[in-house]
């Protein structure tokens, strides 16, 4: 990517994106509720879809069912973000900014703001973090 007098240098978290966004479309449904079950443990994921019963996390996981459109709209949101802050960071980094409070998202959890479906809130967030604003 070059840059001219017009177009500004590109940050830190563009590529980091880039990456993050081609990994979220690749993976199957299965696989990104089992590395979010990994990652985040499955209370928190079930969290992130909204459902009651976090033992559905890992029949996601398991490939036995799949989860609602809105669940894996949540899940996908969330498997980027997180991969996006561990490019640029760490796997212990990425754990930690998806849980903990954010002042960027008026002190809410990212993971919470993304149950809430305000993805592009908490990409914002994430991207800012990354480049260090």
């Amino acid at each position: 990517m070059t840059t001219t007098a017009d177009s500004p240098a590109p940050t830190k978290s563009a590529a980091s994106a880039e990456r993050a966004h081609l990994a979220t479309v690749r993976m199957s449904i299965a696989d990104i509720a089992r590395f979010l079950q990994e990652n985040l443990g499955q209370r928190l994921t079930a969290r992130i879809t909204n459902i009651n019963d976090a033992r559905q996390v890992g029949k996601w996981a398991s490939g036995t069912s799949a989860p609602r459109q809105e669940a894996e709209e949540r899940l996908r949101a969330a498997l980027q973000v997180f991969q996006l802050i561990q490019d640029a960071e760490s796997l212990y980094t990425a754990r930690a900014w998806m849980i903990g409070m954010n002042p960027q998202l008026q002190d809410e959890a990212p993971l919470t703001v993304i149950a809430d479906g305000r993805f592009r809130d908490v990409m914002v967030a994430a991207r800012a973090y990354v480049d260090g604003g």
